[in-house]
């Protein structure tokens, strides 16, 4: 505990040492964290070593070292291993969480293995195209964001640790919700985009013009495109991971699309008078309605912005709804004023 009451990760234990794991590791040893750290497979102890990190050859020995929060930055499909080893000895004092980016399906993993009791969910908003502690980076995290993810039994002692981390360990911003709130708005956000630009390369790679549209290719369709270059076992088990989500966001956006299409078509048709003055209102609309989202990406392509800051005072027992309401209007904590007071900036409000 520091002098305000609040709690401190100053040990910090990482299960997987990929580009997210190992840039984290990193960042926080840049940082002054103690982190321990495990990988599946050796290779990267010895870059890992020499940049501060302390290497154990099993996840077990993770507990060992006694971590006040022990972060998993396994594959999603590794967690239900992991959880089982650790359950019988991660010390109850130790608060675990983890960087997936489905919050849904960990939390299911974590009650299954015993220890909902000292979770509290996270995903860094952090990433790119490469893979493996080798394109590791602590800039990684440069003005990251985290969702960090709480349900009605989250110990706030343990979410104010977790907070800490972030905040002051990482020097990142972060937002509160619950998990489905956090799950539709990553499908949305990152796993739906993934599809949508693996669906455009796609397109390319299969139409018989294909060398002269790639040597035409410029900035939109790099922009469009880069995350398709992601390795696509990686982006298959995110997409997979969740489904419900990403299916919902497809078939709406697909209507769209589909709506756009009977538009043009209209509109390029031989129709005439009120007929084809209707679909060009319609195509304006189209491309009308992300206007807010357009002023908001200038405001922020605008030069030296000054964020506003607002103090956020929560209720003990309410703490949960509080923060997300926060959330909601575009607040992101950057810092822990007290137990229960943090300071945000007004960030991504439309």
């Amino acid at each position: 505990m520091n002098n305000e009451g609040l709690p401190n990760a100053d040990t910090i234990a990482i299960a997987g040492l990929g580009l997210i794991g190992g840039s984290l590791a990193r960042r926080l040893v840049a940082n002054g964290r103690r982190v321990v750290a495990w990988n599946h497979r050796p290779h990267p102890y010895e870059q890992a070593r020499a940049a501060g990190i302390e290497c154990v050859g099993s996840i077990e020995d993770l507990a060992l070292a006694k971590p006040d929060v022990l972060v998993l930055c396994t594959p999603l499909k590794a967690m239900p291993q992991a959880l089982a080893r650790l359950a019988p000895v991660l010390d109850p004092h130790a608060t675990l969480t983890d960087v997936g980016s489905v919050k849904g399906q960990v939390r299911d993993e974590v009650r299954a293995a015993g220890l909902e009791d000292r979770y509290v969910g996270a995903h860094p908003m952090a990433g790119s195209e490469f893979s493996g502690y080798g394109a590791s980076s602590p800039e990684l995290y440069d003005d990251a964001l985290w969702a960090v993810t709480v349900d009605d039994d989250t110990d706030y002692d343990r979410f104010l640790l977790v907070a800490d981390m972030i905040c002051t360990g990482v020097g990142n911003r972060i937002i509160v919700l619950d998990d489905d709130t956090h799950d539709c708005a990553a499908a949305m956000i990152s796993h739906m985009p993934h599809v949508v630009a693996t669906a455009l390369a796609n397109e390319l790679t299969d139409m018989p013009e294909r060398n002269i549209a790639q040597a035409l290719a410029a900035g939109c369709w790099r922009d469009m495109t880069r995350v398709a270059l992601t390795d696509p076992d990686r982006t298959r088990a995110m997409v997979e991971e969740d489904a419900t989500n990403v299916a919902e966001l497809l078939r709406h956006m697909s209507g769209r699309l589909a709506d756009m299409a009977d538009l043009l078509e209209s509109e390029s048709s031989d129709a005439r008078g009120e007929a084809a003055e209707s679909a060009r209102d319609s195509i304006r609309a189209f491309f009308a309605v992300a206007q807010p989202y357009r002023e908001f990406k200038a405001w922020q392509r605008s030069g030296d912005i000054d964020y506003d800051e607002v103090s956020l005072s929560i209720d003990g027992g309410e703490w949960q709804s509080d923060l997300l309401e926060s959330a909601k209007r575009g607040e992101h904590i950057i810092r822990l004023a007290g137990r229960e007071s943090f300071v945000a900036q007004v960030r991504t409000a439309l």
